[in-house]
C-alpha cells in the first residue's frame, strides 16, 4: 500500500457502552458494520458496562490510550461517552483531542473540515462555535443523568413513605463472576477492572461470600453426627 492510499485510510475505534450487567449491547453492535460502511476502518471495538458517571471505566481509559493521531471515536450518542460533571466531560474530550482524535457521534455537529479551511477571525468563530455546541451537549448528557437520579431518589422515598419499598436487589450474576475473579487469584484492583466496579464493591462483595461460606461450613458441623 502507497503512502497515499494509506493517509486515505479513516480509521475509527468504536466505543459501546451500557450501564449495568443486565442491560445489553446488542442494539449498540450495528454502530461497528455502520462506520464500516461509511468507509472506516475500525481498528477496534470497545465494549463497557458501566456508569457514564464514572471516569474511571476500564475501556475507555484503555481507548483513549490507544488513540493514534487522526483517528476518530463513534459512539451512539454523547452520552456513551460522558455523563460526567461539565468541567470532567470536557477534559475527557480534550484528552481525546490531545492524542490528535475527534468524536463522531450524533447530535454533535463536527466543523474541524471547516476549521482547518478557514483562517483569522473565521476560524475563530468556528472554534468557538464548536467548542459552544460540543459543551451544550456535555451539560444536556449530564442534567439528563442527574434528572434520572432524581427521579429514582423521589421514586424511592415515596416508595419508603407507602411501605413498599423493599431495598435495591443485589446483582447476583454480577456478584459472582467477582467472587469467581477472586477465588482465581486476581487482586483487589485487577479484579475490580475486569468486574467493571469500584475497589470498594469487590471488597464488600468478598467479605459477604466469606461470611456466607463461615455460615454454611458452621452450619454443617452443628449437624455432624458426634458434633455435640
Amino acid at each position: 500500500m502507497s503512502e497515499q492510499q494509506s493517509s486515505m485510510i479513516r480509521a475509527a475505534r468504536v466505543y459501546l457502552r451500557v450501564s449495568t450487567d443486565e442491560q445489553d449491547l446488542a442494539r449498540q453492535e450495528a454502530i461497528v458494520a455502520g462506520a464500516r460502511a461509511a468507509g472506516f476502518y475500525v481498528a477496534a471495538v470497545y465494549r463497557e458496562k458501566a456508569s457514564g458517571a464514572r471516569p474511571d471505566r476500564p475501556e475507555l481509559l484503555r481507548m483513549v490510550d490507544d488513540l493514534q493521531p487522526g483517528e476518530v471515536v463513534i459512539a451512539e450518542k454523547i452520552d456513551r461517552i460522558s455523563r460526567l460533571p461539565l468541567p470532567e466531560a470536557e477534559l475527557l474530550v480534550a484528552t481525546i483531542r490531545g492524542k490528535g482524535a475527534r468524536l463522531a457521534v450524533p447530535g454533535i455537529v463536527e466543523l474541524s473540515d471547516l476549521v482547518a479551511d478557514s483562517s483569522g477571525v473565521s476560524r475563530i468563530v468556528l472554534e468557538a462555535v464548536k467548542d459552544m455546541l460540543l459543551r451544550v451537549a456535555l451539560q444536556t448528557a449530564r442534567d439528563d443523568y442527574e434528572t434520572r437520579r432524581e427521579r429514582q431518589r423521589e421514586g424511592i422515598e415515596i416508595a419508603k413513605r407507602t411501605g413498599r419499598y423493599t431495598g435495591r436487589k443485589p446483582d447476583l450474576a454480577h456478584h459472582r463472576r467477582i467472587v469467581a475473579l477472586r477465588e482465581a487469584g486476581m487482586s483487589i484492583a485487577r479484579t475490580a477492572e475486569l468486574a467493571g466496579c469500584s475497589i470498594a464493591q469487590v471488597k464488600r462483595v468478598t467479605a459477604l461470600h466469606r461470611r456466607s461460606v463461615t455460615v454454611s461450613e458452621t452450619s454443617l458441623d452443628v449437624t455432624r453426627p458426634g458434633s455435640n
